[in-house]
């Protein structure tokens, strides 16, 4: 019995050897950053500029772009993933806001799933129309849009903010525009500057250089001030509407049981990325604004966030198929 209890107790020692051995030697392979949305999105763009200062800092970061249902395909699969610190998801106020609330089956909590990592980003919102549509003030387009009811469309991925914005855009004006669901933010873009989809509302990182090229015309921001990269867009509150969210958020996340040692590592690679004068530069061009802060930070943040997501869900009354 003794001899059990000892072989035991040495097991339970090796154990607790291996795990503070493994945090130091982390990573020993590349690390999998599931990114729920297709390239060339805002949620792309931060999560490749992170992954670039991660891989040169700390360790080889792989970008997995894997778009559909809302984000939670790929939500879904980090939440499943082993918890080693080796597959993490670049999530945001899509993923862990509205998806849960949007889909009855997304299969995971934005809290329980997960072990918040590093909080990243926040970037404004802005409404956009394209050149050929005969208005040049939000007032103008909500005219127009009133004049041609169901004529006009605005397209955004399903599930995200600006697919939520849009949603509750047309509950607050009284418009009937029709929605057309993208796999991405880019697909959407492309088609207002090709003059096949009316309206969009994107964040800035999207939607920043094409508005100043002259190829989209920008007629609100969403943020509380108007933003210094295109100083002449007034806010949607000079407009007279104070419903709208004024930015999205995004921040890597690591599956359940993930070694607090390990999600340490990557929250002080990641902050010293965001304190980094590359990637202050690169959001500097989009208005984003950088959130230092620990994994403790982020998990409160995620329970606050939450809920103003999920009755943003209601208030626009968004729906999936």
């Amino acid at each position: 019995m003794r001899s059990v209890r000892a072989a035991i107790a040495a097991i339970g020692l090796g154990v607790a050897l291996i795990a503070p051995a493994s945090a130091q030697t982390y990573p020993d392979k590349s690390i999998r950053l599931i990114v729920p949305f297709p390239p060339g999105g805002p949620t792309d763009f931060m999560a490749r500029l992170i992954a670039q200062y991660v891989s040169a800092n700390l360790g080889q970061v792989i970008i997995d772009n894997r778009p559909g249902a809302g984000g939670t395909i790929a939500a879904k699969a980090v939440a499943a993933a082993e918890p080693d610190g080796y597959t993490l998801l670049y999530g945001s106020s899509a993923t862990l806001g509205i998806a849960p609330a949007l889909y009855k089956n997304a299969d995971y909590d934005p809290i329980k799933s997960f072990a918040p990592v590093a909080l990243v980003a926040s970037v404004p919102f802005v409404l956009v129309i394209a050149p050929s549509v005969p208005a040049k003030t939000l007032a103008e387009f909500i005219a127009y849009a009133k004049a041609n009811p169901g004529k006009l469309n605005f397209g955004a991925a399903i599930g995200t903010p600006p697919h939520l914005i849009g949603e509750l855009f047309k509950v607050v004006t009284g418009t009937d525009i029709v929605f057309v669901p993208y796999k991405g933010a880019a697909a959407s873009m492309t088609d207002v500057l090709a003059g096949q989809m009316q309206m969009t509302i994107e964040g800035m990182t999207t939607a920043v250089a094409h508005i100043q090229a002259g190829k989209v015309r920008a007629l609100a921001v969403m943020s509380p001030e108007r933003i210094a990269e295109i100083p002449g867009v007034p806010t949607m509150i000079e407009e007279g509407y104070r419903e709208f969210p004024p930015a999205s958020w995004t921040g890597v996340l690591a599956p359940a049981g993930t070694p607090t040692a390990v999600v340490a590592k990557v929250n002080a690679t990641i902050n010293a990325g965001l304190a980094s004068p590359e990637i202050k530069a690169s959001f500097a061009k989009f208005s984003a604004q950088a959130k230092i802060g620990s994994p403790q930070d982020f998990a409160a943040f995620i329970a606050d966030e939450a809920p103003k997501w999920a009755a943003l869900v209601k208030a626009s009354a968004a729906k999936v198929e």
